[in-house]
């Protein structure tokens, strides 16, 4: 048996916009069927990690590797067609679209037709609503609706990894719950999520595992619950003391 490799790597990336550097030395390796998450403060640099997962950004130094392959110099479509794809900070839906054109943009990529039937019968399974809304204008949704409709647009390109960027912003608190169950629920279904975000407690509740990131560098990385437990992990990493 050999060792199982990660489905996403950065190895080594430092990564500089202009004489800024971001990303300084950051190693992460993440595994099938796990939920992570990538905690910090703002101007941590977590969204940079993103971004230069997706190829929105080329690192300076290191590599970006998904499933085995080296994908530095890779376009973003590209990386898309290797099986990551994000959610976006605020959902980002094409808001003049109904919900289930939205669901199609998920899949431009695909020409499976029958595996996209399978996955947008999957998407009705997991979020009924998205079903009830599904010629609906995604912009005359709720916040929460969006969101299902945004993790099944995702979901719809079939991705080896889902990454979320933020996904408790601009949702109301009430939501922010039923969000992270949304989440939770996905990766119970076997997909293999990394997320970013600032709410420490309820994405450790959660995850696997964790790192938290301080001015670009990685300074813990732990499993979820030890992260938890850790003594002021919010007051001295993440700039807050809420408990």
């Amino acid at each position: 048996m050999g060792v199982e490799s990660p489905v996403l790597e950065l190895r080594g990336v430092n990564t500089h916009y202009g004489a800024v550097h971001i990303l300084k030395d950051v190693d992460l390796a993440i595994y099938s069927g796990e939920l992570v998450c990538l905690l910090g403060g703002n101007a941590s640099g977590k969204s940079t990690t993103l971004r230069t997962i997706l190829g929105m950004v080329k690192p300076t130094t290191g590599d970006v590797v998904l499933n085995g392959q080296v994908v530095t110099t890779q376009s973003t479509r590209e990386r898309v067609a290797l099986g990551v794809t994000m959610v976006p900070e605020n959902r980002r839906l094409f808001k003049r679209l109904t919900v289930g054109e939205n669901l199609e943009m998920g899949a431009f990529l695909r020409t499976d037709a029958d595996g996209v039937a399978t996955d947008r019968e999957w998407v009705f399974e997991l979020f009924p609503r998205v079903k009830e809304r599904l010629n609906q204008k995604a912009g005359t949704l709720s916040g929460g609706e969006q969101q299902m409709v945004a993790i099944g647009r995702a979901l719809m390109a079939r991705p080896q990894i889902l990454l979320m960027d933020e996904p408790s912003m601009g949702l109301a608190p009430a939501l922010v719950q039923q969000n992270f169950e949304l989440i939770q629920q996905i990766h119970e279904a076997g997909l293999t999520v990394f997320m970013v975000e600032q709410n420490a407690n309820m994405a450790l509740s959660i995850a696997d595992r964790g790192w938290v990131l301080q001015t670009g560098r990685v300074v813990l990385d732990d499993t979820a619950e030890n992260l938890l437990a850790h003594p002021d992990l919010q007051a001295s990493y993440l700039g807050t003391t809420e408990k």
